[in-house]
């Protein structure tokens, strides 16, 4: 099985506040419809079984126009199970039916069918599924919109929030929430739409957020075809992880939609071809947007809001990766960077060139610019983000400067245990540098002082005593910090 973790940009100029809000209402929806469905779902069932079992077997009896659109959708849609159903040598499927194969009076067969359709009728009118879910055979305008917020399960839910997440805070932070918005909803129709085309009568209802997060993925293609995405592959229940550009991955999935859409029909219960269209839709949507220069001028309408910077050299460097124009606004961002080192606005800028050109090794290099950067502005969490795109992108060993400032960080933020595991790579790191015998005596102070672990503290101490890089300006204080250690080893009277 193959999950997506996430992918090389995983930053954005502001809050994805739409992307947040659909999650919010996908999962306060299901909450509020999930039980309900459930309870809905057998009853409606059974009486829709019974009803059609009657009705082929009786085709004489009358039925309301809306339980005869039903009987005549599945005889319609479904010619072969509709004969099954009609087989006078089938085998009775409850007692219900074993009851009423041994009637033969028509008028208590017709009484009989009254109560099912009154009862459907009931039923229909106040279930969930039939009232908002996405029905090919009698699609309601509510539905287009409906359909998409509704969820058949917990796997079912996690796994559309989940690419819904990955794929649509970057789609909207490059259009702006009003045209994310509309592009979403808009996509969510399209894709069900598409699956009516292709399942035309199906009386089976849809639901799930699946088209539309079909169509994010489209649009995600076109608009980062290079972007790497992480993915876990699970072999024999262990996890395996790889990264493969968008352009490999996705078109993929494409395909499996459509092999699994033609080959299984309306008889699977997964709605493929809804995936199918959604996917197409989102693709040509990105390149028309792209195209109409109506992306560029929400770019810059996003610029202006949020002040990405007032140096026009900057908004150049952005101008020209909008218009693609990589190798320019890389050229215009290193000259800006050699007079200000420190823009966190110009390495954000390059680092994102860098990872939609999939250059590895210069998005790492910038990568820990932009953690110095961060560091030296006082913004932790965004420096320790930045570590962690570092190590995601491959990356192994920081320049020590940069690591010791990150484990400082840990113990102001008082995470003392992972301090201490990042002290130990800076050790391991830069064993013949004097970087290491500093990390050697942070890490015996935190084991003395924060871990109560006074034996590990003293194999630090004795370690950086033992050093063979000079330190004769720390031996008074591995002198000391040995004592203490032997000190809280020694039992207590």
């Amino acid at each position: 099985m193959l999950i997506p973790i996430k992918h090389e940009d995983m930053s954005a100029r502001r809050w994805p506040i739409i992307t947040i809000a659909l999650i919010v209402i996908n999962v306060v929806v299901f909450l509020a419809t999930f039980s309900e469905m459930g309870q809905e779902g057998p009853e409606l069932g059974k009486v829709k079984l019974h009803i059609l079992l009657l009705a082929a077997e009786h085709p004489e009896l009358t039925l309301p126009p809306d339980s005869q659109q039903f009987v005549s959708a599945v005889r319609d849609h479904h010619p072969g199970d509709w004969t099954k159903l009609q087989s006078p040598t089938r085998k009775p499927i409850d007692s219900w039916d074993a009851r009423v194969r041994s009637e033969n009076d028509p008028g208590a067969l017709q009484q009989e069918m009254d109560s099912l359709v009154k009862e459907y009728s009931r039923l229909t009118t106040s279930a969930i599924v039939e009232q908002y879910a996405f029905v090919p055979a009698h699609p309601k305008a509510i539905a287009y919109l409906t359909a998409n917020f509704l969820h058949g399960g917990w796997l079912h839910l996690i796994g559309n929030m989940w690419f819904l997440w990955l794929a649509g805070f970057v789609l909207e932070d490059v259009w702006g929430r009003p045209l994310f918005t509309i592009f979403y909803l808009l996509s969510g129709a399209a894709a069900l739409q598409f699956h009516a085309w292709m399942n035309a009568g199906s009386v089976i209802p849809t639901l799930g957020a699946s088209g539309a997060v079909a169509a994010l993925m489209g649009a995600f293609l076109v608009r980062f075809p290079k972007m790497k995405i992480e993915m876990v592959w699970f072999v024999f229940l262990r996890p395996r992880r790889f990264k493969a550009p968008a352009y490999y991955l996705l078109p993929l999935w494409l395909f499996m939609e459509l092999f699994y859409g033609s080959l299984l029909g309306s008889s699977s219960g997964v709605a493929h071809w809804a995936h199918v269209g959604g996917f197409a839709f989102g693709a040509l949507a990105a390149l028309g947007l792209r195209y109409s220069g109506l992306e560029n001028k929400m770019n810059q309408a996003i610029e202006e809001k949020v002040g990405w910077s007032l140096d026009p050299e900057i908004n150049h460097a952005n101008a020209l990766i909008e218009q693609g124009q990589h190798e320019q606004a890389i050229s215009a961002l290193q000259n800006y960077l050699a007079a200000q080192s420190d823009s966190i606005d110009a390495l954000t800028l390059l680092r994102q060139v860098y990872a939609q050109r999939s250059d590895t090794a210069a998005y790492q290099s910038v990568t820990i610019q932009l953690c110095a950067a961060h560091l030296k502005a006082g913004a932790d969490d965004a420096a320790w983000q930045d570590y962690e795109e570092f190590l995601s992108s491959g990356g192994q060993t920081l320049p020590a400067g940069v690591w010791l400032d990150l484990c400082r960080v840990l113990e102001r933020q008082q995470q003392f245990d992972r301090a201490l595991s990042e002290y130990q790579k800076v050790i391991t790191a830069y064993a013949s540098e004097r970087h290491s015998l500093v990390a050697q005596i942070a890490a015996a102070r935190l084991c003395l002082k924060r871990l109560n672990r006074p034996e590990d503290a003293l194999r630090f101490y004795q370690a950086a005593g033992a050093s063979k890089v000079p330190h004769l300006d720390w031996e008074q204080a591995i002198e000391i910090g040995i004592r203490e250690a032997n000190r809280e080893l020694q039992p207590a009277h």
